[in-house]
């Protein structure tokens, strides 16, 4: 584990939010499969179309609502 944070946390240096990250495991809670195919799954869940659409949604949402002007 303190690998994992010390990547975390270098990642969080560098501008990234690492507050929510997925990994294998949350895939494989809910559906019988491998590694790889649970990680397949994660990338095409969250390079999806709608699912872009509601975060960019979300970060207009909550930029307005804390006065953030857009450019």
């Amino acid at each position: 584990m303190k690998n994992i944070e010390k990547a975390k946390k270098l990642l969080e240096e560098n501008g990234y939010q690492v507050q929510n990250l997925w990994q294998v495991e949350d895939v494989q809670f809910r559906y019988n499969c491998t590694d790889d195919e649970a990680h397949e799954v994660l990338i095409d869940a969250l390079q999806n179309d709608a699912t872009m659409e509601q975060i960019w949604y979300a970060i207009d949402f909550h930029a307005e609502e804390i006065g953030l002007t857009k450019k």
